[in-house]
């Protein structure tokens, strides 16, 4: 199960939120809450998640007190683009996408890519369902990567805050089985 963190100032904003570590907003605190209620009727033999607070936060007001952290489940490094929009960055660069161009100073999406690929190593071992709780970008790479994609394809899987994906298998063939669902009212 992939989860990605409740709102943050910066989310709501559109801001490119790698590597710094913003808070939940009163409402992403009480998104996360709502994850842990959709959540309830799962067993996870494993939970890990990002060690940035947003991440973190989610996974113990969903429930999970102690997950295990991982630094491979942080969000891509933006490097000189940390903070900004997509609209400001093309009035410098026009037509930029983060998944072709990538960013001066932080991550390529191979990187990432070699990320997710070790998390999903670790996940595969797992005798039972693991929850990841991380952030948009990191996990849209990670799903690309279970199905055999390039990390660039995770381009086409929009992803919002605060909410639940499945990946499984269909036989032996890794499969996206649920994908950017919410949980509660909002």
């Amino acid at each position: 199960m992939l989860v990605r963190h409740g709102e943050t100032e910066w989310s709501a904003a559109g801001r490119h939120t790698g590597r710094t570590d913003v808070p939940l907003t009163e409402v992403g605190r009480l998104q996360a809450k709502e994850l842990g209620a959709c959540l309830r009727g799962w067993r996870f033999a494993m939970v890990l998640a990002s060690p940035l607070q947003r991440a973190l936060d989610t996974a113990r007001l969903a429930g999970f007190d102690q997950p295990g952290i991982r630094e491979d489940l942080q969000e891509w490094d933006y490097g000189e683009y940390e903070g900004r929009r997509t609209p400001d960055i093309r009035e410098q660069r026009p037509g930029w996408t983060l998944w072709t161009d990538g960013v001066p100073g932080g991550e390529t999406a191979e990187e990432i890519g070699r990320r997710a690929d070790r998390v999903i190593d670790e996940v595969r071992t797992v005798k039972g369902d693991a929850a990841l709780f991380a952030h948009g970008h990191v996990l849209r790479v990670l799903a690309a990567r279970w199905v055999g994609l390039p990390p660039r394809s995770g381009s086409r899987f929009a992803l919002d805050t605060a909410t639940v994906c499945a990946l499984g298998y269909e036989r032996e063939t890794p499969v996206i089985s649920r994908w950017n669902e919410r949980c509660g009212q909002r």
